[in-house]
């Protein structure tokens, strides 16, 4: 399984398991996904959800060539049953993120309560390189977070930051040496795990019942946008160049 799942003391841990691809993630894995926080939202056994990947990569991303073979059609694709499911969820999440965290792998981390990063952590988000757009409302929730400046710098170029100016902008919460990171974000969950729910669900609800509109909205004009830009001449000159291993060349179009 390219998604592994496994619940312990309260907690059920979802992690990116396909680390010779980099843990890039393909249709069938954001269906695994979303049914995976679908049902621990049903699952009372289940008091808070642990996102982690590989010591050397979280997740590259979108698995680009099953992404060109099965391209996000509608709101019921795979990629945007997950993100309803993680912009939704009721119960806490924590993240643990090492190497690589690129497009989605940064941007799912916008939906979690605590994140913990190690020292060799690489966040990007480069979709403009792609000729798309952001997803997973990442245009709303990072400038909210890190300031419209900081955003736009990391939006706009697409360029890898590290985990220390992560945590400067708010994106994450601590950086840790690499084999300390998934032992101490485990025990960040247990500490959730081990609060009256009622209690976290509700002050997890009051802090985020402002911008659940705003989110939704937010998707939804980047998932039109994005099918959009997804079929046009830039995106397809970014995905050829890169089966191609070439720099793409964006001069030719206004």
């Amino acid at each position: 399984m390219d998604i592994e799942l496994s619940k312990q003391d309260g907690i059920l841990t979802i992690a990116f398991d396909r680390e010779d691809k980099k843990n890039a993630i393909t249709a069938a894995m954001y269906q695994q996904l979303a049914d995976a926080l679908k049902e621990a939202e049903q699952d009372a056994a289940v008091r808070a959800i642990l996102f982690c990947g590989k010591p050397k990569v979280f997740t590259a991303g979108n698995d680009l060539e099953d992404f060109l073979r099965h391209p996000p059609s509608d709101k019921d694709a795979p990629v945007f049953q997950f993100l309803w499911q993680l912009s939704h969820a009721g119960k806490p999440i924590v993240a643990a993120v090492a190497g690589a965290a690129v497009g989605i792998g940064t941007t799912l981390l916008l939906h979690c309560d605590l994140v913990y990063a190690a020292d060799n952590a690489r966040f990007s988000m480069p979709f403009t390189q792609l000729g798309l757009c952001p997803e997973a409302a990442s245009s709303l929730l990072l400038p909210h977070i890190a300031g419209y400046q900081r955003a736009a710098e990391k939006l706009l170029l697409g360029e890898p930051f590290d985990a220390l100016e992560a945590r400067d902008m708010g994106l994450v919460n601590r950086v840790l040496p690499g084999d300390e990171l998934l032992p101490f974000a485990r025990q960040q969950a247990s500490k959730l795990a081990a609060l009256p729910a009622a209690s976290i669900r509700v002050t997890k609800q009051l802090m985020k019942k402002n911008r659940v509109s705003a989110t939704e909205q937010q998707i939804s004009a980047e998932v039109e946008h994005f099918a959009r830009m997804l079929v046009a001449p830039e995106a397809k000159e970014a995905f050829t160049a890169f089966l191609e291993k070439r720099k793409p060349d964006f001069s030719q179009f206004a």
